[in-house]
């Protein structure tokens, strides 16, 4: 392990924003909070991603590790204990200064800290607690700011840090608590749930906080206006993790099927109210013998996939079940799952644009949420047509198999898998150009050639 005990701010900077890389953060803010006069800085709710590398990750955010060190020894991990790599730690004040002279440059629009385990859970949640503290009331820093909770650390310590973050993640790490066990054995599934379920608690005590304060005014209002006011006084209540939390899941370092992601994904949104689970493509850093070599790179079209699935739990009412089974475990790698449901249940189609209610139109291929939205709005005025559809912003050339208009489809075709699906894989955009045409890279923040 090489340490260097002195180090300029910029040479950490290179060490822990590469550090940072694999943790995925490409997610809108979620929180809408505008400049008070007082703080620098506002928070948009689809503020923070706008800005992208080639590879599709955002660069908006100052993404950094608060230190490399770790005392534990993950397989998977490029900063473990035993991989010797340049260490480096930041101080609370450091993280402070550059996030401060990064906003005022207007480089970044908001903070994204995570970190290895220096010394202990409790050691490290208490550094990244002081420097959000700093950052709120020394600094007045009022931008986004998604922060990493550490598992096995305090409670107290965690719920803390809620109240100045915007949203926090815990990492998953793994599918399955038995892979878990094998690349991660200091780390257990009951550490990372613990936190995770605190963190949906204290979200859903805050909000029914809020509502009481809300209500308190609302009282206080009215009696003004009838002249019975309230001597009583309703403190302000403070927001907890505004913007919800998240989780990571490492995909293709364990032999666990699309099945398995997605059914552990499908739990974590009903049973913890995640706002998002992230899926980060396996790429072997450490060359351990317990980890795959991956020779054709790392699996970016299964993380699509998944991606592209999720969509489909989150905002398209989709089951797991409706999508894989035990018998058929993987995504096709060819379509969509949207398109590869449809052609395996024909006798829902062809659905009629015209007729046809909100979630049936989610279902078909080629009608986001948004256009069926449009859709529902549009034919309360007009009957559409295929040209309507198109400035709504359909796309026909996979919805034209699926779906009529006034009782006719768009061209004579035929409601057969095999046709259909011989036209569909015909569709290049089913597989994105940036993985068909890039090698992969991780974007670390001094790829400004990516931009």
């Amino acid at each position: 392990m090489q340490i260097t005990q002195e180090m300029s701010l910029i040479e950490k900077l290179h060490i822990l924003t590469d550090a940072a890389k694999y943790d995925v953060a490409c997610t809108s803010s979620g929180v809408d909070r505008g400049g008070n006069g007082k703080s620098m800085g506002n928070c948009l709710a689809p503020g923070v991603c706008h800005s992208f590398s080639s590879d599709g990750r955002c660069i908006s955010l100052l993404k950094i590790l608060f230190t490399n060190e770790c005392i534990f020894n993950c397989s998977y991990c490029l900063n473990n204990c035993n991989n010797d790599v340049k260490r480096a730690s930041f101080t609370p004040e450091e993280i402070c200064t550059l996030t401060m002279e990064f906003y005022r440059r207007n480089y970044i629009e908001g903070l994204f800290l995570s970190s290895g385990i220096l010394i202990s859970p409790n050691y490290t949640m208490d550094l990244i607690y002081q420097t959000l503290y700093r950052l709120r009331h020394v600094h007045h820093f009022n931008g986004y700011i998604h922060v990493k909770a550490i598992p096995g650390a305090d409670p107290v310590l965690v719920e803390q840090t809620g109240f100045l973050a915007d949203r926090m993640s815990i990492n998953l790490e793994l599918p399955t608590s038995e892979s878990l066990h094998r690349l991660a054995p200091y780390k257990s599934r009951k550490t990372i749930l613990k936190p995770m379920r605190q963190i949906q608690n204290r979200i859903q005590q805050n909000k029914y906080a809020l509502l009481e304060q809300n209500r308190g005014t609302l009282c206080r209002t009215v009696g003004h206006e009838t002249g019975e006011v309230s001597s009583a006084r309703n403190p302000q209540a403070p927001r907890f993790v505004p913007a919800g939390q998240s989780t990571q899941m490492i995909i293709g370092a364990t032999p666990e099927n699309d099945f398995q992601v997605m059914s552990v994904a499908e739990g974590l949104y009903q049973n913890f109210g995640l706002k998002r689970v992230f899926y980060s493509a396996f790429v072997n850093v450490t060359n351990n013998t317990n980890l795959p070599m991956l020779p054709q790179g790392p699996p970016l079209l299964r993380e699509h996939r998944l991606y592209q699935a999720d969509w489909l739990l989150r905002y398209y009412h989709f089951q797991v079940s409706e999508l894989l089974s035990e018998e058929r475990p993987d995504f096709n790698i060819y379509l969509d799952p949207k398109c590869d449901w449809a052609l395996r249940h024909l006798e829902c189609f062809p659905v009629e644009i015209n007729q046809a209610e909100y979630r049936t139109l989610l279902r078909v291929p080629g009608i986001g949420y948004k256009s069926a939205q449009r859709i529902l709005q549009a034919r309360k005025h007009t009957a559409l047509t295929f040209a309507d559809l198109k400035k709504i912003g359909v796309v026909l050339k996979r919805a034209l198999y699926f779906i009529t208009c006034g009782g006719k489809m768009m061209y004579r075709t035929k409601l057969e898998e095999d046709y259909i699906c011989r036209n569909l894989i015909g569709d290049r955009s089913q597989i994105p150009r940036e993985i068909r045409q890039s090698s992969y890279q991780q974007l670390s923040l001094f790829d400004l050639g990516h931009v």
